[in-house]
Parts: structure tokens; sequence; C-alpha cells
């Protein structure tokens, strides 16, 4: 096919370049020899075209080995064209220095290994006199010992060789303008032949790469087609940095060659320089030409890898949805039951819904379509593919009608059951009915017929409960039925023994058939502390359900954002950021939805429930926490792309009249609503039964208020370099005047720092106590943003109290280290103060039970007061707590009296039995 062709190409090209005339000699073999200029091609010609060799003046030409005399001249003659050699070579001997012997032993040695062909012999004879004599003589005595069948022609000066030929063909040592440098020429000449050897080394490498390609058998598994794969690039892009290599030296060699008509525009090059641009040239078309055959070769050869790689992972991938979607139809087929209860039923469903959801089938059809995709861009197994795409497609079909014919089972079932239902509590609402008729007020004839207006009401509603089974419903509705007619027929009699006229009654509006329903008849809501507290009215119904109808529009706009009409809209800053501009609220949406507004709903004829409703979810009411926490983020993203036209489409098709933004903001004023609901509900319901479970549940929804508040301050911590999560739960926040006082400070620094309070923000957690400084930057324009930067922190482990401050009520101290360090806080009133007190008293009491705890398990003290634990460090002395539950509690004077004379306490044998009681 077309890849065998690529290869034959390949492969001509790189025999051609092998095949080209290989030298005898090159010239980095003969280089000492060539470096002595006894032998020159200095690029002149005859008037003809024939190439011209000096033999320059050399005072030891006959010294010269023989084997060098002859590759020197067999390498010169070599290099000319052979058009330019079939010519035939003009020689000049210049011996005008030398005498007659030297130019007998130059000719004799010329004649006798010459390899060439010959035109002419030019002899610069000797310049002297009886020199010039002998030679004429000897020319003419030993013409026949030359064997040269062509003329010797003697010179007595350069400007006879003028006469034949040109000053331009002739170097400036024979009187000539040529310009020659033998380095330069050796040069030049070793350089084409190494760039002629690397472009046939290279060709070699592609052929043996390319045969490699082409005899390469394709890998069965994924691992294996990747490394070969790789493999493959790896050595392909290291030939091709080899081309580039190669490329680059013929280009930097064809500068170096043209370099004198670069540099002046009269220059020149020799008919030599140009055969060897001629040359460079062809080299590099040769090099281009094997290169794109080459590239033709890889590029069908990497496809068809890629190919091979696309067919092992579409196999693989087919195996593994394959096993699966076998062992979901084995799971369908087994499921076989279809519900005893709604409750049931409705379970089935979902657990049907999460086996239709496992992504199989989707998996499955994706796998499909990327198969027919691979068919369509004409891969090379389409035999192979197709099968598999037609199996995908039939096991999905099939899983798909099972599941319809599962969910159209389900569907009938659970409507039956919710018949069923229904007819139960119409039986239900009958027998109520019937029970709460009074007897003494049907003996007249206004009553009887009172009542007889309300069963014929109820009787009409029969109708929408009529089954065909099951059989104990049937029967349960035809007892109720009979239960009916006799009362009826009492009735009927009561009102017939009466004498006055019967007059008719119109129906209450609220007793129309219509809107009949068992909970009308039920009396109204419990009263407590006197009132009527009724939860299907007021704010109480609407609480829970608005809360689920302010979500929806926001479940809206997030539908819409995967909406591929809608994708092009989007804001740039907006993509994928849904998580953060929507924060939870799906999350909170399903809670309300699902367990929330039914358990509130239950409610509405026992609200004294309604407190334990609060109670039982207060874990699940954190989700708040967590939206708020968002709420800087998504409104910050709101900010930015709030007024983009993809928000203007969605408001415009969901044909809401509030944007976005009103909705955002609904979750964080609700709990706030939540907390005056049971305010509310309290007032009501003074000194009655569920007044204590209102109250837990109010404290409840305020701790969580108070949770949601010291988050959103926490998460605007910056600059601490640990993990405010380990730091334990966060108690309390709040900003103070802060007096610093060390006693290792200079006494100047620390008088300063007496007068001069510090504005602190304090973060108090179980475990640590942070003082950050409060910013606040405007962003945008809009409010103000409160940041808090790191400063310091104190181990609750190891600080003390000081709980009154001489001259401010307002003041309290944090010390520790003995009162090496001193922290003199001021909050803006004595209720905020008490309340600090009171947590921090809080920390270390626990610290004290800890303490006291592990002591009496038996744990070691490291030292007196200190509990050894590294899991639970707990310092009782350090921390101030066992001494301060013993200076607030004793008010003896000596104590107090020791304690302000050594700065610290040493306890009396007396005293060390309370603090071991303690």
């Amino acid at each position: 096919g077309a890849m065998e062709q690529l290869v034959a190409k390949l492969l001509q090209l790189v025999n051609e370049i092998m095949q080209q005339e290989i030298r005898p000699l090159v010239a980095v073999d003969i280089i000492e020899q060539l470096h002595r200029q006894f032998a020159i091609l200095s690029g002149g010609r005859g008037k003809d075209g024939a190439p011209i060799i000096t033999f320059p003046e050399f005072a030891g030409f006959s010294d010269i080995p023989d084997e060098d005399f002859l590759n020197v001249v067999t390498y010169l003659t070599s290099i000319p064209s052979l058009e330019a050699a079939s010519i035939g070579f003009i020689i000049i001997i210049d011996r005008r220095r030398d005498k007659w012997s030297a130019v007998k032993a130059s000719l004799t040695r010329i004649a006798g290994a010459f390899p060439g062909n010959l035109q002419l012999v030019f002899v610069l004879r000797p310049s002297r006199f009886i020199q010039r004599t002998i030679a004429d003589i000897g020319i003419k005595l030993y013409r026949d010992d030359f064997k040269m069948k062509v003329p010797i022609i003697m010179l007595n000066s350069v400007s006879d060789l003028h006469g034949y030929i040109d000053k331009s063909q002739l170097t400036r040592e024979l009187g000539g303008t040529l310009e020659y440098g033998h380095s330069q020429w050796i040069h030049h000449r070793t350089a084409i032949e190494n760039f002629a050897m690397t472009v046939k080394t290279t060709a070699q490498m592609l052929q043996s790469f390319g045969t490699d390609l082409a005899e390469t058998e394709l890998p069965n598994d994924v691992q294996c087609t990747e490394e070969l794969l790789s493999a493959h690039t790896d050595h392909h892009s290291k030939l091709k940095d080899e081309l580039k290599l190669a490329v680059k030296q013929g280009a930097t060699l064809l500068t170096c060659i043209r370099e004198p008509v670069t540099r002046s525009a009269n220059s020149k090059l020799s008919p030599d320089e140009l055969e060897n641009v001629a040359t460079v040239e062809r080299l590099l078309a040769q090099l281009d030409e094997t290169e794109k055959a080459f590239d033709q070769f890889w590029t069908k050869h990497h496809l068809k890898l890629e190919q091979c790689l696309q067919l092992r992972h579409f196999e693989h991938d087919f195996r593994e949805v394959k096993l699966a979607l076998d062992n979901l139809m084995e799971g369908q087929a087994g499921f076989a039951d279809i519900g005893d209860s709604v409750t049931r039923v409705e379970h089935l469903l979902r657990e049907q819904k999460h086996l239709e959801e496992k992504g199989q089938v989707k998996k499955a059809q994706s796998l499909a379509l990327h198969g027919e995709q691979l068919i369509q861009n004409n891969h090379y197994a389409v035999d192979s593919i197709r099968p598999k795409c037609v199996e995908l497609r039939r096991i999905c079909d099939d899983f798909t009608n099972e599941t319809k014919k599962k969910y159209d089972i389900l569907g009938k079932s659970l409507e039956l059951h919710k018949q069923l239902d229904k007819a139960s509590q119409w039986c239900e609402a009958g027998i109520y009915l019937l029970a709460s008729q009074a007897v003494d007020k049907c003996q007249s004839q206004e009553g009887a017929e009172t009542a007889l207006v309300e069963i014929e009401k109820f009787l009409v509603t029969a109708k929408e409960h009529q089954l065909s089974n099951p059989k104990e419903i049937l029967q349960k509705l035809e007892d109720v039925q009979e239960m009916f007619d006799k009362r009826q027929v009492s009735l009927k009699k009561l009102a017939a023994k009466q004498t006055r006229p019967v007059q008719p009654v119109a129906p209450h509006p609220e007793s129309s058939p219509k809107r009949a329903s068992p909970k009308i008849t039920r009396p109204a809501g419990p009263l407590i502390n006197g009132n009527a507290l009724r939860l299907d009215s007021g704010p109480y119904r609407r609480s829970n359900t608005t809360e689920n109808r302010e979500a929806l529009p926001c479940v809206g706009y997030a539908s819409e954002m995967d909406n591929p009409s809608l994708v092009h809209l989007i804001p740039a800053a907006l993509q994928n950021k849904k998580d953060i501009l929507f924060g939870n609220l799906p999350e909170i949406y399903e809670f309300h939805n699902r367990i929330f507004l039914k358990e509130i709903e239950n409610c509405i004829e026992n609200p004294e429930l309604l407190a334990r409703c609060f109670l039982k979810r207060k874990e699940d009411l954190q989700i708040y926490e967590k939206y708020c926490q968002n709420k800087p983020r998504s409104e910050a993203l709101w900010r930015q792309c709030g007024d983009s036209i993809f928000f203007q489409e969605c408001q415009r098709k969901l044909d809401h009249k509030l944007s976005l933004d009103a909705y955002l903001l609904k979750p964080v004023q609700r709990i706030t609503k939540y907390q005056l609901l049971l305010k509310e509900m309290l007032k009501c319901s003074k000194n009655s039964e569920g007044t204590a479970e209102l109250e837990e549940a109010l404290a409840t929804m305020l701790d969580i208020i108070k949770s949601v508040n010291d988050s959103m301050h926490q998460i605007a911590i910056t600059g601490y370099e640990g993990d405010v999560g380990e730091l334990g739960k966060l108690l309390m926040q709040g900003s103070f005047n802060v007096w610093t006082d060390h006693k290792k400070g200079h006494n100047k620094v620390k008088d300063l720092a007496r007068f001069k309070p510090m504005q602190r923000h304090l973060f108090l957690y179980t475990k640590m106590l942070l003082f950050c400084k409060k910013r606040e930057e405007n962003t945008d324009g809009h409010e103000k943003t409160a940041s808090y930067s790191f400063k310091n922190s104190l181990k609750m482990s190891t600080v003390g109290i000081t709980e009154n401050v001489k001259g401010d009520n307002k003041k309290f101290e944090i010390w520790y280290n003995g009162r090496e360090e001193v922290y003199i806080i001021q909050a803006s009133s004595v209720e905020l103060k008490n309340t600090w007190i009171s947590e921090i008293r809080k920390v270390l009491t626990g610290q004290l039970e800890a303490c006291r705890g592990r002591t009496q398990r038996g744990s070691p003290l490291s030292e007196p007061g200190l509990v050894n634990d590294k899991d639970h460090p707990v310092s009782c002395l350090s921390a101030g707590a066992l001494l301060h539950e013993i200076r607030q509690g004793w008010s003896d004077s000596g104590l107090e009296l020791r304690w302000q004379q050594k700065g610290h306490f040493e306890p009396l044998p007396s005293e060390q039995t309370a603090i071991q009681c303690l």
C-alpha cells in the first residue's frame, strides 16, 4: 500500500546518496602532505576551461616519497568535475630558482605518476643563463625520456606564461590576480567531505529507522502501545534533530564558500569554488528530499500507532463497560419487589434511580459514540470497532427498556398504595365524624337535620375511593358505608318525629363537598397560655415553605449555567465558579424540601412539638454557617459579573421580578426569622408545658447565629501560619483596647506601653487566644470588608487571669510565665468583660478538671502542678486556674500576705490537703 511505497522511495533516495562517487582519498587522510604545498589546485582554468595544477618552487621536491606525491596528485585530479577533467589538465612547474636537474626530476616524476589527462606542461625554467642553456639542451635530448605525448613549453619568465594563460586565472606568485589561500582551501575541502559523510550517515540512520518502523508489529494492550509510541516518537525527535544539525552544517559551509562574494561585490568565485557550491547545494537538496520522504512515512506510521492506541483504549473500556452493564442487568433481573406500602415503593423507586444513575449506561452510550467517531475518522480497524458499537447500543437499549418496565410497574404500585392510603384515611375520617356527632343534639329535628347534612356531604366523597381491590380495604369501605346507612336511617326517623315544618339549611361554604377533609372536622390547635396558636396560618406555616420557594429561583439560575444554549453568554470570570456563586444553597434546598418542611407541617396540629424539630435538627441547621462563610466570595463574584447579559437573559427566561442577588441574600435572613418565630412562640407559651423546650430551641438558634457570626470573622484572619481548625472550638471574638507589660523590656518602652493602648481583635479558642489587628477596606465602592492581621498568640494551657484591675472595672489581665508578660485588656462594657472572664474561667476550669482526672488515674507529674501528657498538655498552676480558685474562695489574710511577699503560693500542710481535695 501507500506505506510500502513510501519505504521504497526512502530507500531509493538513501541508495542514491550512498552510491555517489566515493573518492579513494579524502583531504583528512593526506592532510599533512597537502599542507606541504608542493602541488596545488588553485582554481584557475585555461582558455578552454582546462583545470590548472601548479607545482610551486619546492626545495625538497625530489625528497618527497613517491606514495605522498602520488596521493596528492591523484587527490587534486579527482576534485574538478568530470567535464572539466575530460578537457585535460594544464601543469605549471615553477623552477625559476632551481637547477636543471630539478626540472628534469619534476618532469620525470610527473610523466611517470600523473593519473589524469594532460593538455599542456609549462616549465618556468631556471633564470640563470647557464641553467637556461642546459635546460634547452636537456629538453631536446631527453624529451623521449619523459614519455609525454603533450607539448612541454619552456618559459623564460611569467610574462611569457601570460601569453598562454590569462592573469585572472593565475595566482599572485605567477604574476596573476587570482586570490588563493592554501589553508582556507584545505579547510573548505575538509568541510565539504565531512558534510558529505554527514549526509550519508544521516541517510543511513533514516533508512535503518524506517526499516524498523515498517517491520514493527502493533502491540495488543494499552501500556505496550503507549510505550512503543513514546519510544518511536523520541527516536523520531532525535533523528529530526540530527537532520536539523546536518542542514545547519551545510548552510554554514555554503556561507563560508560564498564569503568572498558576500564581502565584496567585485569578487568572483573561481570555477573550483563554484563547483564546491554546487556540490554542497546538491547534498542539501538530497538531504531535503530524503527528509520529506521520511516525514511522509513517519506521518503515516505515527497515525497508525495513535489509532492503535485509540483501539486498545476502546477495547479496554468496552470490556469494563460490558462487564458492568452485565452486572447491572443481573441486578435488575433480581429486582422483583413491587412494594407493600407507599414508603416502600418510594424507597424502591429511589433504588431504581440509583441503579440507573451509576453512570454505566451513559458511559456505554458515550463509548459507542466514540467508536463511531473512530470509524468516521477512517480508523484502520473498522471491522473490529463496528460490532462492539452495535453490542453497546443493544445492551443500553435492553437496560433502558427493562428500566422503563420497572418504573411503570412501580408507578402503578405507588398509585395503588396512595389510593389505598386515601381510602383508609376516608374511613378513619368517617368513623371520627360519626363519633363526633353528639347523640343528645340529634334528638331535636334541627340537630338531626344538621347531622344528616354532614353525613350526606361526607358520603359524596366516597366515590373518590372506589377500588376494585384489595379485599381488606373494600371490606372496610363497605363497613363504614354500612355504618353511615344505619345512622342515616336513625336520623331520618328522628327528623320525621318532629311536628314543625322542616326548614331547608344552606350548607356553610367551608363545609362544601369539594373542600371536605378529615382535618377540618378536628378541633383547633391546643391552647397555650390561653391563646390558640395555629401553625397553618400566619408566618408559622409560611416560614419553611417560603424557604424553598425562595431557593427555587437560585436553582433555576444554577440550571441555566449548564444550558448549552447560554454557555456563550457566561462571563469568563464566572466559568467553573458555580459553587462559589451559589455556595451550598442546593444542600439547604434539599434539606428543607426533603426533611424540615415535612417535619414542620406535622406540627401544624401540634405546635408544642415545633421546638423539638429545631432541637432535633440542631446539627443539620449548621449548613447555614457554611453558606454564610462563602457569602463574601459569592458577593465579590456577583459584583464582578452581576451586570452580564447572561443573568439578564436568565431573569427574563425564568420570569423573575427580583435579580439573583436578592434571592442569594434570603438564607442569611432566614436564620434570623427562625429566631424571631421561636421568640414569638415563647411569648404565647409562658409557664406552659412546652416553654422549656422552646427556650432551649431559641438558645440553639442564637448559638447558631453566634457561630455563623464568629465564623464570618474567623475566615478573615490573615497571617496566621498554623491551622485555625486545630485550635479547638471558637468560643468568643471581639475588639478590645490592649496594653502590654513585659518585665524584660526597657522601662521607657514599658511605660509608653502603659499609656498607649493597642486596638486588638481577640479570638478565644479552647486551646489558644489570638491577638489580631482589624483592618477595613472598601471594595469597589461597596461596604467595607474587615480582615484581621495576626499579631500574637497565647496557649490557654499556660495563661493565668486577674479578673479585676484597680481603677477600671472594665479591665482584666491575662498573663503567663509568672507575670513575665502581662496583657491588660479593656472591654467596652462590664457585661462584655464578665462574659469573656466567664468563658476563660470555663477553659481554665476544664483544664483543672483534666489535671485532676489524670492525677487520680496516677499520671506522673513532671513538676508540681503540671500534668505531663503530650496529647493533652494541661497546666494547673501556670495557667492560674488552681491558685485562682483558692484565692477567690479563701479569705485567709496570711495566705494573701504570703502571696504578695513571695510572688507565689507555698501551701501550709493544712492547705496542702485542701489543694488535693480541689
